[in-house]
């Protein structure tokens, strides 16, 4: 026998159990975004990688740890192109907008995506090297209202989900009027503790030092406890943005608390940044992979990828955590309307005709196709969740009639043989 094959790690499977599950998630992101006006779009996995170098950051974790890159079409004597499977999804939808020119000037667009991304990094709990998000962006708006109706919709969405207790933390960025200074003066705090840090944030303070604001190590929460925080160095303009989003969130009755350690791990934000955080604790909680949807504004992102100047602002919300924390208080899947049991060649044929016909009014019908005797199938039944069992024989072919009996109660009835008196008496 040989050896068997087993999946790469940190990719998963998603077997029935659990897809039945996704699916609502989905359908949940699906119809409130197109609700709020969203869109979808879809883009390829694939991407150039220059596109995550110039739009996520050189320095980001991402780019610089984390992507599967390999080299593309490369023949004798020519090299080829760098591509990646893409680690999120804001700079390819950006890269589709700017490439299909949906951004005119005065355009506004909302566009919403679902699928997976990649990331090369160590597999935890919520946290997988293909990972799945849903994501929306809004192009061409810069005033506060977009903010607060993006997080508007994000909160929307989150709120049809049986997730436990979510906090909406919230922060400001600043822009390159402000944010230097402020970087300056972290830097310049965190430098006096540098042998306090964890070894990937003594790396950050020379590459990305924000990003020692958001590490988990507990060691550099305690240094970054005492270092400066950026509202003290908001320009005019930022901090009146920032005031004008709270203002708006108070209006919609959205609660939030203002943490400004919250810095996000791509280079392109700017001003407003929000994190949905789990709060929930015990068995089946995410643990420090906590963040279910977090996003942002990109004002200069769109620019920087060889676009029109376009201010955006756009979230991403990992699917894999949202399963997690629902299937926490998920309910059993429903099991098929109707699961008819042939009894005899001459009954499966009867069978066949009857599940087609039903199937296409809408209904779920099941029969097990092993075959086997009464009592094997009628276990198959009730394992199943049958809410009605059919028992078709050599007697109810005879009579055109069989008993129709509902599981629940065990109550039964005598109907025709026919789709339409079949769906009328479930």
């Amino acid at each position: 026998m040989a050896d068997k094959i087993t999946a790469v790690k940190g990719m998963n499977d998603l077997l029935p159990d659990v897809t039945a599950q996704w699916r609502t998630i989905e359908e949940s992101a699906r119809d409130t975004l197109t609700h709020f006006g969203f869109g979808e779009v879809r883009t390829p996995v694939l991407e150039k990688t220059a596109l995550f170098v110039r739009g996520v950051g050189e320095a980001t974790d991402i780019v610089g740890k984390e992507m599967y890159t390999f080299e593309d079409g490369k023949a004798e004597g020519r090299a080829g192109t760098l591509v990646s499977l893409r680690p999120e999804g804001t700079a390819p939808a950006v890269r589709a907008a700017i490439e299909h020119n949906q951004l005119a000037q005065g355009a506004l667009v909302r566009w919403f995506y679902l699928g997976p991304m990649f990331r090369r990094e160590r597999q935890q709990r919520g946290r997988y090297r293909q990972f799945f998000q849903v994501g929306a962006e809004i192009y061409g708006a810069a005033t506060p209202q977009a903010d607060a109706e993006l997080i508007d919709a994000a909160h929307a969405f989150l709120s049809r989900l049986d997730l436990g207790e979510l906090t909406l933390e919230i922060n400001s960025l600043g822009d390159a009027n402000c944010r230097p200074r402020y970087v300056e003066a972290l830097i310049a705090a965190l430098k006096s503790h540098a042998a306090d840090l964890c070894a990937e944030c003594q790396r950050r303070l020379e590459t990305n030092p924000l990003r020692v604001l958001d590490c988990k190590s507990a060691q550099c929460q305690a240094v970054t406890q005492s270092v400066p925080t950026i509202d003290g160095f908001l320009c005019e303009p930022c901090r009146d943005h920032f005031d004008r989003v709270r203002s708006l969130l108070d209006a919609l009755a959205i609660p939030y608390v203002v943490n400004p350690r919250i810095v996000r791990g791509l280079d392109y934000y700017t001003r407003t940044v929000f994190e949905f955080v789990s709060r929930e604790t015990g068995e089946g909680a995410l643990g420090s992979q906590s963040t279910v949807c977090a996003g942002g504004r990109y004002d200069c992102l769109i620019e920087s990828l060889g676009g029109p100047a376009t201010p955006a602002v756009g979230f991403a919300a990992g699917l894999d955590r949202l399963a997690l924390l629902a299937a926490r208080n998920a309910k059993p899947a429903p099991g098929p309307d109707l699961f008819i049991v042939p009894m005899g060649e001459s009954a499966i044929a009867q069978a066949l005709q009857l599940a087609a016909a039903l199937r296409r009014q809408g209904i779920w019908v099941d029969q097990d196709l092993r075959g086997g005797g009464l009592k094997s199938q009628m276990r198959r039944a009730d394992k199943v969740g049958a809410r009605f069992v059919l028992v078709l024989g050599d007697s109810e072919l005879a009579s055109g009639k069989a008993s129709l009996k509902q599981m629940a109660t065990g109550e039964a009835r005598d109907v025709a043989l026919d789709p339409e008196a079949i769906a009328a008496a479930m």
